[in-house]
């Protein structure tokens, strides 16, 4: 779900204008960029999910019981706010660290029953998701949705800011169509399994 993703995270720059918008963009992605780091200290992984094209939209099962557990999730997110905090306010943060969280919100739907409750998945409890990736038109359709909705509250934001200044409308023309192009474009290498 990388280019819904950065979808919410462009609908969030069109209602929090203040905060900047490479900082949304990481947030929302923050989980993953600490599943890939401990993906190569071999802490987490992916195993292939049988008779599924490899690379293919959804294909794995995702081992992510640290980065993707609820609690971890919401670890993460707490620690990216606060360093938000640092210099862009308490007000920016509480923004930056709810986009963080929402990765996982977002990933509930999309991903097989792999996204534990604990930390490492302790306590034997069950592990959570909803396997819309099974089925790659609904979820591709879904990630549409996001980016389309994204880049659209995005644009709009970035318009009415713009005002009556033809520069800064200009502006706003490319940014939201910079947006719009990235979103669709890594949607479909989701989709590809590019």
């Amino acid at each position: 779900m990388i280019a819904g993703h950065f979808g919410f995270a462009a609908a969030v720059k069109g209602r929090a204008p203040t905060v900047p918008l490479w900082a949304l963009m990481l947030a929302c992605q923050w989980l993953d960029v600490v599943f890939v780091v401990l993906f190569a200290a071999g802490v987490e992984g992916l195993t292939p999910v049988a008779g599924a094209k490899a690379g293919a939209y959804g294909a794995s099962i995702i081992h992510a019981d640290f980065s993707h557990s609820l609690v971890g999730a919401s670890i993460l997110s707490l620690v990216f706010g606060a360093l938000a905090s640092l210099r862009y306010g308490r007000r920016s943060a509480v923004i930056v660290g709810l986009v963080a969280f929402s990765h996982w919100i977002l990933d509930l739907p999309m991903h097989r029953a792999d996204m534990p409750i604990m930390l490492g998945a302790a306590g034997d409890l069950p592990k959570l998701g909803l396997g819309l990736w099974r089925y790659p038109l609904a979820s591709g359709l879904l990630e549409l949705a996001l980016v389309l909705g994204g880049a659209a509250l995005y644009g709009r934001a970035a318009h009415r800011i713009a005002g009556g200044d033809l520069g800064a409308a200009r502006r706003a023309r490319v940014c939201s169509a910079a947006v719009l192009g990235a979103g669709l474009f890594t949607l479909g290498l989701n989709v590809l399994g590019l």
